[in-house]
Protein backbone atom coordinates (compact mmCIF):
# COMPACT_ATOMS: atom_id res chain seq x y z
CA UNK A 1 0.00 0.00 0.00
CA UNK A 2 1.03 3.62 -1.20
CA UNK A 3 2.02 5.09 2.52
CA UNK A 4 3.13 9.13 2.76
CA UNK A 5 5.18 10.31 5.52
CA UNK A 6 4.74 14.34 5.80
CA UNK A 7 7.21 16.29 7.68
CA UNK A 8 4.94 19.16 8.67
CA UNK A 9 1.20 18.87 8.62
CA UNK A 10 0.74 22.85 7.44
CA UNK A 11 -2.24 24.25 5.73
CA UNK A 12 -1.43 23.10 2.54
CA UNK A 13 0.16 19.90 3.45
CA UNK A 14 -2.71 18.74 5.51
CA UNK A 15 -5.03 19.17 1.86
CA UNK A 16 -2.95 17.08 0.07
CA UNK A 17 -3.01 14.50 2.69
CA UNK A 18 -6.58 14.37 2.90
CA UNK A 19 -6.68 14.23 -1.36
CA UNK A 20 -4.58 10.94 -0.75
CA UNK A 21 -6.31 9.83 1.81
CA UNK A 22 -9.24 9.64 -0.36
CA UNK A 23 -7.13 7.66 -2.73
CA UNK A 24 -6.37 4.82 -0.55
CA UNK A 25 -3.61 5.91 0.72
CA UNK A 26 -1.66 5.45 4.18
CA UNK A 27 -0.79 8.97 5.74
CA UNK A 28 1.43 9.85 8.62
CA UNK A 29 2.79 13.30 9.97
CA UNK A 30 5.00 15.25 11.82
CA UNK A 31 4.23 18.79 13.37
CA UNK A 32 1.42 20.13 15.62
CA UNK A 33 -1.17 18.22 13.38
CA UNK A 34 0.55 15.10 12.72
CA UNK A 35 1.19 12.33 15.13
CA UNK A 36 4.93 11.84 15.08
CA UNK A 37 7.43 13.60 16.67
CA UNK A 38 10.07 15.16 14.85
CA UNK A 39 12.32 15.21 17.50
CA UNK A 40 11.96 11.54 18.37
CA UNK A 41 14.61 10.00 15.58
CA UNK A 42 13.09 6.75 16.75
CA UNK A 43 9.54 7.56 16.01
CA UNK A 44 10.27 9.20 12.74
CA UNK A 45 12.71 6.53 11.37
CA UNK A 46 9.96 4.19 12.17
CA UNK A 47 7.50 6.31 10.11
CA UNK A 48 10.28 6.55 7.55
CA UNK A 49 10.63 2.44 7.26
CA UNK A 50 6.72 2.19 6.68
CA UNK A 51 6.97 5.24 4.22
CA UNK A 52 6.92 4.42 0.54
CA UNK A 53 7.03 8.12 0.14
CA UNK A 54 8.28 11.06 1.85
CA UNK A 55 6.83 15.31 1.49
CA UNK A 56 8.38 17.79 3.20
CA UNK A 57 6.40 21.14 4.07
CA UNK A 58 8.94 22.94 6.42
CA UNK A 59 10.65 25.94 5.19
CA UNK A 60 14.40 26.33 5.90
CA UNK A 61 15.32 28.62 8.83
CA UNK A 62 15.24 32.01 7.15
CA UNK A 63 19.46 33.03 8.94
CA UNK A 64 21.18 30.02 8.98
CA UNK A 65 20.00 28.39 5.50
CA UNK A 66 19.71 25.06 7.46
CA UNK A 67 16.85 23.01 6.06
CA UNK A 68 15.54 20.96 9.36
CA UNK A 69 14.45 18.07 7.71
CA UNK A 70 18.32 17.53 6.11
CA UNK A 71 19.79 18.44 9.16
CA UNK A 72 17.69 15.66 10.76
CA UNK A 73 17.29 12.76 8.77
CA UNK A 74 18.48 14.17 5.24
CA UNK A 75 20.76 10.57 4.75
CA UNK A 76 18.20 8.23 5.97
CA UNK A 77 15.53 9.43 3.18
CA UNK A 78 17.84 8.84 0.19
CA UNK A 79 15.98 5.58 -0.43
CA UNK A 80 12.33 7.15 -0.81
CA UNK A 81 10.94 8.60 -3.18
CA UNK A 82 10.93 12.17 -1.99
CA UNK A 83 8.91 15.42 -2.42
CA UNK A 84 9.40 19.10 -1.39
CA UNK A 85 7.44 22.07 -1.33
CA UNK A 86 9.74 25.35 -2.07
CA UNK A 87 8.52 28.57 -3.10
CA UNK A 88 9.21 30.73 -6.07
CA UNK A 89 10.96 33.16 -4.03
CA UNK A 90 13.99 31.82 -5.29
CA UNK A 91 13.74 33.07 -8.64
CA UNK A 92 14.29 36.86 -6.67
CA UNK A 93 13.36 39.83 -8.76
CA UNK A 94 12.64 39.04 -11.94
CA UNK A 95 10.95 42.78 -12.76
CA UNK A 96 8.18 41.35 -14.30
CA UNK A 97 9.55 38.81 -16.25
CA UNK A 98 8.67 35.13 -17.25
CA UNK A 99 10.30 32.58 -15.00
CA UNK A 100 9.86 28.91 -15.59
CA UNK A 101 11.94 25.68 -14.10
CA UNK A 102 14.82 26.91 -16.46
CA UNK A 103 15.29 29.98 -14.78
CA UNK A 104 18.01 29.75 -12.76
CA UNK A 105 17.64 30.40 -9.03
CA UNK A 106 19.44 33.26 -6.67
CA UNK A 107 20.89 32.64 -3.79
CA UNK A 108 20.68 36.31 -2.51
CA UNK A 109 17.39 38.25 -2.97
CA UNK A 110 17.12 42.40 -2.12
CA UNK A 111 19.37 43.75 0.11
CA UNK A 112 21.76 41.12 -0.04
CA UNK A 113 19.45 39.26 1.81
CA UNK A 114 20.10 35.34 2.07
CA UNK A 115 17.69 33.30 0.13
CA UNK A 116 17.56 30.41 2.49
CA UNK A 117 14.88 28.80 0.42
CA UNK A 118 16.88 28.85 -3.14
CA UNK A 119 19.68 26.79 -1.06
CA UNK A 120 17.34 24.32 0.69
CA UNK A 121 15.50 23.75 -2.83
CA UNK A 122 18.77 22.88 -4.63
CA UNK A 123 19.39 20.40 -1.82
CA UNK A 124 16.53 18.78 -2.20
CA UNK A 125 16.71 18.46 -6.07
CA UNK A 126 20.64 17.03 -5.81
CA UNK A 127 18.84 14.16 -3.21
CA UNK A 128 16.62 13.53 -6.32
CA UNK A 129 13.44 14.94 -5.29
CA UNK A 130 10.46 16.18 -6.71
CA UNK A 131 10.39 20.06 -6.00
CA UNK A 132 7.02 22.19 -6.11
CA UNK A 133 7.79 26.02 -6.37
CA UNK A 134 4.66 27.50 -5.14
CA UNK A 135 3.63 31.17 -5.91
CA UNK A 136 1.37 32.99 -3.26
CA UNK A 137 -1.20 30.36 -1.58
CA UNK A 138 -4.63 31.15 -1.06
CA UNK A 139 -7.85 29.13 0.00
CA UNK A 140 -10.37 28.80 2.76
CA UNK A 141 -9.73 31.37 5.20
CA UNK A 142 -6.39 32.49 3.37
CA UNK A 143 -7.80 34.93 1.01
CA UNK A 144 -8.21 38.66 -0.76
CA UNK A 145 -11.94 38.44 0.82
CA UNK A 146 -11.06 37.73 4.50
CA UNK A 147 -8.14 40.54 4.13
CA UNK A 148 -10.84 42.95 2.50
CA UNK A 149 -13.58 41.70 5.23
CA UNK A 150 -11.33 41.73 8.42
CA UNK A 151 -9.94 45.22 7.15
CA UNK A 152 -6.12 43.88 6.53
CA UNK A 153 -6.51 44.39 2.47
CA UNK A 154 -4.19 46.44 1.60
CA UNK A 155 -3.56 48.49 -1.56
CA UNK A 156 0.16 49.52 -2.36
CA UNK A 157 0.92 51.84 -5.51
CA UNK A 158 3.45 49.89 -7.03
CA UNK A 159 2.79 50.59 -11.07
CA UNK A 160 3.56 47.25 -12.74
CA UNK A 161 4.12 44.80 -9.81
CA UNK A 162 2.65 41.66 -10.39
CA UNK A 163 2.66 38.16 -8.62
CA UNK A 164 1.48 34.79 -9.67
CA UNK A 165 -1.12 32.73 -6.95
CA UNK A 166 -2.53 29.74 -6.95
CA UNK A 167 -5.44 27.98 -4.88
CA UNK A 168 -4.54 25.62 -2.55
CA UNK A 169 -6.53 23.20 -3.84
CA UNK A 170 -4.53 23.32 -7.14
CA UNK A 171 -1.54 22.78 -5.50
CA UNK A 172 -2.98 19.45 -3.87
CA UNK A 173 -3.88 18.13 -6.88
CA UNK A 174 -0.51 18.88 -8.65
CA UNK A 175 1.33 16.95 -5.94
CA UNK A 176 -1.24 14.14 -6.24
CA UNK A 177 -0.58 14.19 -9.54
CA UNK A 178 3.61 13.77 -9.02
CA UNK A 179 3.18 11.24 -6.27
CA UNK A 180 0.29 9.07 -8.34
CA UNK A 181 2.47 9.18 -11.91
CA UNK A 182 5.60 8.89 -10.54
CA UNK A 183 6.86 12.26 -12.11
CA UNK A 184 10.59 12.73 -12.76
CA UNK A 185 12.78 14.39 -10.24
CA UNK A 186 13.59 17.92 -10.42
CA UNK A 187 11.43 21.48 -10.01
CA UNK A 188 7.78 22.21 -11.03
CA UNK A 189 6.00 25.75 -11.00
CA UNK A 190 2.48 25.37 -9.69
CA UNK A 191 1.34 28.35 -10.22
CA UNK A 192 -2.81 29.62 -11.81
CA UNK A 193 -2.96 31.11 -15.15
CA UNK A 194 -3.25 35.08 -14.70
CA UNK A 195 -0.08 36.16 -12.94
CA UNK A 196 -1.96 40.04 -11.90
CA UNK A 197 -1.68 42.45 -9.28
CA UNK A 198 -2.02 42.50 -5.81
CA UNK A 199 -4.55 45.59 -6.15
CA UNK A 200 -6.52 43.81 -8.64
CA UNK A 201 -7.10 40.43 -6.44
CA UNK A 202 -8.07 43.13 -3.83
CA UNK A 203 -10.35 45.48 -5.71
CA UNK A 204 -12.16 42.10 -7.18
CA UNK A 205 -12.77 40.92 -3.85
CA UNK A 206 -14.42 44.35 -2.81
CA UNK A 207 -16.46 44.19 -5.80
CA UNK A 208 -17.50 40.76 -4.90
CA UNK A 209 -18.47 41.63 -1.71
CA UNK A 210 -19.79 44.97 -2.53
CA UNK A 211 -17.30 47.31 -0.64
CA UNK A 212 -15.25 49.91 -1.45
CA UNK A 213 -10.99 49.23 -2.38
CA UNK A 214 -9.45 50.42 0.87
CA UNK A 215 -7.29 53.97 0.02
CA UNK A 216 -3.81 53.62 -2.40
CA UNK A 217 -0.78 53.94 -0.20
CA UNK A 218 2.45 54.12 -0.90
CA UNK A 219 5.25 51.47 0.43
CA UNK A 220 6.28 53.85 2.78
CA UNK A 221 2.99 55.25 4.19
CA UNK A 222 1.74 51.48 4.28
CA UNK A 223 4.59 50.46 6.97
CA UNK A 224 4.34 46.89 6.54
CA UNK A 225 6.48 44.29 8.08
CA UNK A 226 9.99 43.70 6.89
CA UNK A 227 8.76 40.24 5.20
CA UNK A 228 6.10 41.99 3.69
CA UNK A 229 8.17 44.72 2.47
CA UNK A 230 10.47 41.89 0.94
CA UNK A 231 7.24 40.28 -0.59
CA UNK A 232 6.28 43.80 -2.75
CA UNK A 233 9.97 44.13 -3.71
CA UNK A 234 9.76 41.16 -5.87
CA UNK A 235 8.24 41.29 -9.29
CA UNK A 236 7.67 38.38 -11.39
CA UNK A 237 5.57 36.37 -13.68
CA UNK A 238 5.65 32.06 -13.27
CA UNK A 239 4.97 29.92 -15.94
CA UNK A 240 3.16 26.77 -15.17
CA UNK A 241 3.74 24.72 -18.52
CA UNK A 242 6.02 22.27 -17.52
CA UNK A 243 3.46 20.61 -14.75
CA UNK A 244 0.83 20.96 -17.60
CA UNK A 245 3.09 18.21 -19.94
CA UNK A 246 4.82 16.34 -17.30
CA UNK A 247 1.89 16.16 -14.62
CA UNK A 248 -1.00 16.35 -17.35
CA UNK A 249 -2.05 19.10 -14.62
CA UNK A 250 -4.38 21.95 -15.26
CA UNK A 251 -5.40 24.25 -12.30
CA UNK A 252 -9.40 23.35 -11.52
CA UNK A 253 -8.69 27.65 -10.54
CA UNK A 254 -7.02 29.00 -13.55
CA UNK A 255 -7.34 32.32 -12.02
CA UNK A 256 -7.87 34.40 -9.45
CA UNK A 257 -11.07 35.15 -10.34
CA UNK A 258 -12.88 31.75 -10.30
CA UNK A 259 -11.03 31.32 -7.24
CA UNK A 260 -12.21 33.82 -5.41
CA UNK A 261 -16.04 32.96 -7.28
CA UNK A 262 -15.67 29.78 -5.88
CA UNK A 263 -13.66 30.49 -1.91
CA UNK A 264 -17.69 32.88 -1.91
Amino acid sequence: MAHLLIFGLGYTAKRIAASLEALGWSVEATGSAGAVDFDDAQAVNAARERATHVLSSVPPDRASGDDPVLSAYGEALRDRALFYLSSTGVYGDQQGAWVDETTPTVVQTGAGRRNARAEADAAWIELGARVFRLPGIYGPGRSALDRVNTGKARRIDLPGQVFSRVHVDDIASGVVAALTRDAPSGAYNLGDDLPASGNAVTEHACALLGLEPPKLETLEEANLSEMARGFYSENRRVANGKAKRVLDWRPKLPTYIEGLADLL
